[in-house]
């Protein structure tokens, strides 16, 4: 009976998804060119790779990924989070087997939830140069001054 006791307090306490899905997942990021920054920032300890690349990220973080390369405008992707299918199942699972508390362990964990757009795929836009420069090019030669002539 005691066993019993200890298994159900078990379930309860651990969330359905928390235990189906985990509280991280991956984040595939990408860029055309490869060899870009990326910089992924809503993390305890922002991370930086170089695409293409991966990161392990909680669930329940707020993210975006600033991309950087010289030469190429920088861009920003903001992710969101979406309950997918299998989230919704495993919370909705807390119905049958974690009650309220599993539903708040989730919820605290993010654990139903995936980050979108998963992969991260960018296409850097070359940087155009500032207004009013003019890009180098050969100079053309001016003709030499017009002297006066002597004895006039």
């Amino acid at each position: 009976m005691r066993l019993l006791g200890i298994v159900a307090l078990g379930v309860m306490l651990g969330g359905c998804a928390s235990v189906t899905r985990g509280t991280t997942e991956n984040i595939s990021i990408s860029s055309t060119p490869s060899g870009v920054e990326a910089v992924v920032s809503g993390m305890e300890v922002p991370t930086t790779c170089t695409t293409p690349c991966s990161v392990v990220v909680k669930r329940n973080a707020d993210l975006s990924i600033t991309f950087q390369k010289e030469g190429y405008e920088p861009q920003i992707v903001p992710l969101s989070r979406d309950i997918p299918t299998s989230g919704a199942a495993g919370f909705a699972g807390n119905l049958l087997l974690g009650g309220v508390v599993g539903m708040g362990v989730d919820a605290a964990t993010g654990a139903a939830t995936d980050h979108k757009p998963n992969p991260v795929i960018v296409t850097m836009q070359p940087s155009t140069p500032a207004r009013g420069a003019r890009p180098a090019g050969p100079r053309k030669p001016r003709p030499p001054a017009a002297t006066p002539e002597a004895g006039t």
